[in-house]
C-alpha cells in the first residue's frame, strides 16, 4: 500500500486533508470515499485498517477530516450533517480532477448515514457501504441529549464527547432532524451494503434493520459478531476491510 497526504478544497474554499492509499502496484480497479464517524477523524485505527484492507483487494481509498476536525480547517461548531455530506462530494470530485473518480463510498456511524445522501449527487458512484450506521441522522444526539434542552434555549452548548470538547449549535440539531434517511434510501438505487454489530451499544443493530428494509435491492447485511462500535479490535475492522471489496468487486463496473 502506498499512502500519501493530500489537501482538497470544501464547498467554502477551506483546505481538508487527507490520505489517498492505493495499491501497491498504484493500479486501482476503482476508487473509495470513506466517510469517518461523528467527531473522530480520518485516521482512527478502524478507518486504516478497513484501508489497508481494501488497498490489498486493488480499491484506492481517500480517507479525509470533516470540516473541522482533524488537520482540516474550519470551525466545527459551524457545520452540520448536511456539510458534511457536501464534504464528500467536493471528495468525491478532487478525485474525479484529480485521479478517478469514485465508484464507491463508505461510511462508518453518522457517516454512513452521510454518504446515503451523498450518493445522489455523485454520478459516478455504483455502490454504498455503511458500518454501524444509524438508520436516521438524529440519532447522534443522544450522545449529548442532556445538553439538548440547553441548545435549544440558549442557541449553544459546550459538551465533552469522547473525552473532547466540543460546541454545538442549535443550526446542527435543526440540520439532522430535517433529515429523512428512509425516503432518501428508497429513492437510492444503488447496490448497498449494511454492516453492523449485534453488540454495538451506540448504534443499536434495530438502525441496520431499519436501513436494510429501507433500501432497495440489491442489498446485502453482514453481522460484525461481537464487535464494538469503534470495531477497535484490529480483527474486526480488517475483516469489515475485505468482506466490503468482496462484495463490491460484483457490482464495480470497469
Amino acid at each position: 500500500m502506498n499512502s500519501n497526504k493530500v489537501v482538497f478544497l470544501n464547498a467554502a474554499g477551506l483546505q481538508l486533508s487527507a490520505r489517498l492509499e492505493m495499491p501497491s502496484d498504484n493500479s486501482p480497479h476503482a476508487f473509495a470515499v470513506f466517510a469517518h464517524c461523528f467527531t473522530c477523524n480520518k485516521n482512527l485505527t478502524a478507518v486504516r485498517n478497513i484501508g489497508k484492507a481494501l488497498t490489498a483487494n486493488g480499491i484506492a481509498v481517500l480517507r479525509f477530516d470533516f470540516t473541522g476536525l482533524g488537520e482540516s480547517e474550519g470551525d466545527f461548531s459551524k457545520t452540520n450533517f448536511s456539510s458534511n455530506v457536501d464534504d464528500l462530494v467536493y471528495a468525491a470530485k478532487f478525485l474525479e480532477e484529480e485521479y478517478q473518480a469514485p465508484k464507491i463510498l463508505i461510511g462508518h456511524s453518522l457517516g454512513g448515514a452521510a454518504v446515503v445522501f451523498a450518493s445522489s449527487m455523485i454520478p459516478s458512484i455504483q455502490a454504498v457501504a455503511t458500518i454501524g450506521a444509524p438508520s436516521h441522522p438524529d440519532h447522534v444526539q443522544f450522545l449529548f441529549h442532556d445538553e439538548v434542552d440547553e441548545i435549544n434555549e440558549r442557541g449553544e452548548a459546550e459538551l465533552t464527547i469522547g473525552g473532547r470538547p466540543f460546541k454545538i449549535k442549535k443550526q446542527f440539531l435543526d440540520d439532522i432532524n430535517s433529515k429523512n434517511m428512509s425516503n432518501k434510501l428508497k429513492a437510492m438505487r444503488l447496490p448497498i451494503l449494511v454492516s453492523h454489530s449485534p453488540q454495538d451499544t451506540t448504534v443499536g443493530i434495530e438502525n441496520a434493520a431499519e436501513i436494510y428494509n429501507s433500501a432497495w435491492h440489491p442489498k446485502s447485511f453482514i453481522s460484525l459478531d461481537g464487535a464494538d462500535h469503534l470495531l477497535t479490535d484490529r480483527k474486526d475492522s480488517i475483516y469489515v476491510g475485505v468482506m466490503i471489496a468482496t462484495w463490491a468487486s460484483r457490482y464495480l463496473k470497469p
